[in-house]
């Protein structure tokens, strides 16, 4: 479907005092992750009996909201991340936004939630770059991060469903999201705290599985750790996942191991697109229960020779050391190219348009400036 399409069941009502171009540029010049925002924002209000309506584009607002609102007290939310690329000769394109779209849906069926349309996903999310193009950035690594969020907004202290419910895009020009320094990031592996449970949320996107995953985090920081690692809730015995990120182990023979998605793991789009990078190269590619002690085992014995995390945000981030209570264990550097650095190579020249897109991946929003 053409994106003029897409866009014209969102209502454009332009920000009547955006940013200046001055003001854009100081804001993008060096942004903190998630910190500055453009001038618009999606929005559309679900009801009970009625579905959908008052789809708009609108000046990026606060939210006018009932202290009662459901999702501040029973947290009933889902939301997503996902990014747009400007490419060289101008034009902006978005990487799998319907995978993002189908990862929304099934979040919010979890959550008791309404679901949002792959028309009306990606009509919200094209109409806020349209009309914020100018804050996509044009610098090597940087982009348009965007947020679309589902939230129940009915005033109610019942613990039940909401009978109202708001959908959301905002959006966010970003540089790096994780400062890796020397050789990767340092990871502390939580015993004790988990990240969801069997039955649970864990692969739902959704707010209370990284507010569990801030208490360990700070605990992270404490020991000079950058992100946790989080093993599973019933045998504190098989790795899961960082905070917000999924793990990959490259084995000495050039195989890949990953956690399996056991309903506890976040199905990252990230995380799939490597794996099918990475089978293209013709690699072997696990996914099962991986154990911690086979990772450390691994690392003293040679076996694993690679550890890294990737992510919307962060992308390919290489693990240097693995921390704990009980051990410090260094990841070994490696000669020449490693697979991390040559998969994040790989997916990015793909999404700023330097090499070719042979699964259809890519999808052009704006077009590149006449001229």
């Amino acid at each position: 479907m053409e994106t003029q399409a897409l866009t014209a069941s969102f209502t454009v009502i332009p920000n009547r005092h955006p940013a200046s171009a001055e003001e854009r540029w100081i804001a993008m010049e060096n942004p903190v992750f998630g910190k500055v925002f453009t001038d618009h924002m999606a929005r559309a209000t679900w009801r009970d009996g009625e579905g959908w309506a008052d789809r708009r584009i609108v000046a990026l607002s606060p939210l006018p909201m009932h202290p009662g609102a459901a999702v501040l007290h029973y947290a009933q939310q889902a939301f997503e991340g996902l990014k747009a690329y400007r490419h060289e000769d101008g034009s902006i394109w978005l990487f799998r936004p319907e995978a993002n779209a189908a990862r929304l849906a099934a979040s919010c069926r979890r959550m008791a939630l309404p679901e949002v349309s792959e028309q009306d996903f990606l009509a919200a999310i094209e109409g806020v770059i349209a009309a914020d193009q100018n804050w996509v950035p044009g610098t090597p690594g940087a982009s348009l991060y965007l947020r679309p969020f589902v939230i129940a907004t009915e005033p109610s202290l019942l613990v039940q469903p909401a009978h109202e419910v708001d959908f959301l895009v905002t959006a966010s020009p970003v540089g790096a999201y994780l400062s890796t320094e020397g050789d990767g990031v340092a990871i502390w592996v939580s015993r004790g705290y988990h990240r969801a449970n069997p039955g649970g949320t864990g692969e739902a996107k959704t707010a209370g599985n990284y507010a569990a995953s801030m208490l360990p985090q700070r605990e992270a920081k404490e020991h000079g750790c950058q992100q946790v690692l989080f093993l599973d809730a019933k045998e504190d015995t098989y790795v899961e996942e960082l905070g917000g990120m999924n793990v990959i182990a490259v084995r000495a023979d050039g195989g890949i191991v990953t956690p399996r998605l056991t309903g506890t793991i976040l199905p990252g789009v990230t995380r799939d697109s490597i794996l099918t990078l990475l089978r293209d190269e013709g690699r072997e590619v696990e996914e099962r229960d991986l154990a911690l002690t086979e990772i450390l085992e691994g690392l003293e014995s040679g076996a694993i020779v690679e550890l890294f995390a990737c992510g919307t945000a962060a992308v390919v981030t290489p693990i240097a050391r693995l921390v704990s209570d009980d051990f410090d264990v260094a990841v070994p550097s490696r000669e020449g190219e490693s697979v991390a650095d040559a998969v994040l190579a790989r997916l990015t020249d793909l999404q700023y348009g330097r090499a070719e897109d042979p699964h259809g991946w890519m999808r052009k929003v704006v077009d590149a400036p006449e001229g």
